[in-house]
């Protein structure tokens, strides 16, 4: 076991300092709680744990001796925290990131401040391929131009031979969003190719693309197993990404359909599928929603790999209506899973098994893969799944809760049970947690730079009137 001096502030890692195997008992029975009496496969684990982050941002600072870090930000904060010596972090990029300090503090290139709009270095995103050990390093300037720009990328190329393309991108917005719409490559290509499995593929900038390839290889081998495709299927690949999930099961069936609405995403999708030689894939850039209504094929097997927000409920009813066999639900968010399940319950889908991959070790995270079977098209149904979450089953019922869960019935709804006053602010961070959406009036808005930490206490009476109100 490794010690990591920052974990408390970076909030990041929150088992980090403990046994990797007692972390996985812990995820298994976290989710085990979510599935109720679904029993739950054990978790997946690694054999080596750390420094499997192969996708890094971090950001740049000042600190008070006018010396430049590159760092997170602290948990529930905006301070920085230097992050150079991250246990989850691939080692190269670590390496990188002291270099482009030291570089920059040669250089004279100032960090951006967000405060004030000024400064040029403002984020650092590495991409490191599994496969071939090369690097994508993405500069995110918050100026017009990176000063010295050629010197700089030439020594930093120079000490660290593994990057193959460097991109500056440009951001002066007011944002959280790391990377702004203009990019330029400055060397290199402008991608890298990592391989899973026999395939390989191109990841760009704006590419999605699992952090940790490794267990990526094991979360689609999984999903690929609970499919059992067959020659004459056809699949839908949902949020596909650059084509990971749908080019892995195009050898096995017909055909895949893949829908994914990062136009950047599809056209890396596309070209992927070319450099592997396939030819049975077809890729749609547009929102799946839309995509699947319109959509004349019945898919025999649909794989879905979400956002931590989880699907739509308007998805899931037209989804439902098309019938397929066979659903596998890929999700890093357990919480919003569940919730889908529900909703694929009230049309005969049952879970026929659940397995946990550990893709992000020592975090609160986990990945799951469900496998749902079609078994009946229940028109009637009251009782879509009973699900068993913190010990209370709560029967999914096809009517509306009596009481809207408004911010007011909440709070009043906790007053009463536990007789402790939560804020809007606390409802609302705990709703982007497991994934709600929500809404805020410009009041109940932190002050800037001040971010709320609920309480685990008032957490845990928030997710309880959640359920109650049968929002999660």
């Amino acid at each position: 076991m490794k010690y990591c001096p920052i974990y408390k502030k970076c909030g990041g890692c929150a088992y980090i300092n403990e046994e990797y195997e007692k972390t996985l008992l812990n995820k298994h029975e976290y989710v085990q709680k979510l599935f109720g009496k679904i029993k739950v496969d054990e978790v997946k684990g690694m054999k080596d744990p750390y420094h499997y982050r192969h996708k890094i941002y971090a950001s740049f600072y000042n600190d008070k001796y006018n010396q430049i870090h590159a760092g997170l930000y602290e948990e529930n904060s905006h301070r920085l925290i230097d992050s150079k010596m991250c246990l989850i972090q691939h080692v190269k990029a670590n390496d990188i990131l002291r270099t482009m300090c030291t570089l920059a503090q040669s250089f004279k290139i100032e960090p951006y401040n967000e405060d004030t709009g000024r400064g040029v270095l403002r984020h650092a995103y590495i991409r490191i391929s599994r496969s071939t050990g090369r690097v994508m390093l993405v500069i995110v300037i918050g100026s017009k131009g990176l000063p010295s720009s050629k010197n700089y990328v030439k020594k930093l190329v120079e000490a660290h031979p593994e990057i193959e393309t460097v991109i500056i991108n440009y951001n002066h917005e007011h944002t959280s969003m790391i990377l702004g719409r203009k990019s330029d490559v400055v060397y290199g290509k402008g991608y890298i190719t990592d391989q899973i499995g026999n395939l390989l593929f191109r990841i760009s900038p704006q590419s999605f693309y699992q952090v940790n390839p490794e267990q990526t290889e094991v979360i689609y081998n999984t999903a690929l197993e609970m499919a059992q495709l067959k020659k004459t299927d056809t699949v839908l690949d949902v949020c596909c990404g650059i084509g990971t999930i749908a080019l892995s099961a195009a050898p096995l069936c017909k055909e895949v359909i893949g829908v994914e609405i990062n136009e950047q995403a599809i056209r890396d999708a596309e070209k992927n599928m070319k450099l592997n030689g396939i030819e049975n894939v077809s890729f749609f850039a547009e929102d799946a929603g839309r995509f699947i209504q319109r959509l004349d094929a019945k898919p025999d097997v649909v794989f879905l790999d979400p956002p931590r927000s989880g699907m739509s409920e308007p998805f899931i009813c037209t989804l439902n209506r098309l019938s397929p066999k066979k659903i596998v639900y890929v999700s890093c968010n357990p919480v919003t899973q569940i919730r889908d399940i529900r909703l694929f319950a009230k049309a005969g889908y049952r879970v026929q098994k659940a397995v946990p991959v550990d893709n992000f070790p020592f975090t609160k995270h986990i990945e799951t893969c469900a496998l749902l079977v079609r078994e009946s098209a229940h028109k009637d149904e009251t009782v879509s799944i009973k699900v068993n979450t913190d010990g209370i089953t709560v029967d999914q019922k096809k009517h509306m809760h009596p009481v809207k869960p408004t911010y007011e019935n909440i709070q009043r709804w906790i007053k009463e049970k536990y007789g402790m006053n939560v804020s809007t602010l606390y409802i609302a961070q705990i709703k982007d947690k497991v994934g709600i959406d929500k809404q805020m009036t410009f009041k109940d808005r932190p002050a800037k730079g001040r971010v709320p930490n609920c309480p685990l206490e008032k957490e845990e009476a928030i997710m309880d009137a959640f359920r109650h109100f049968r929002m999660i």
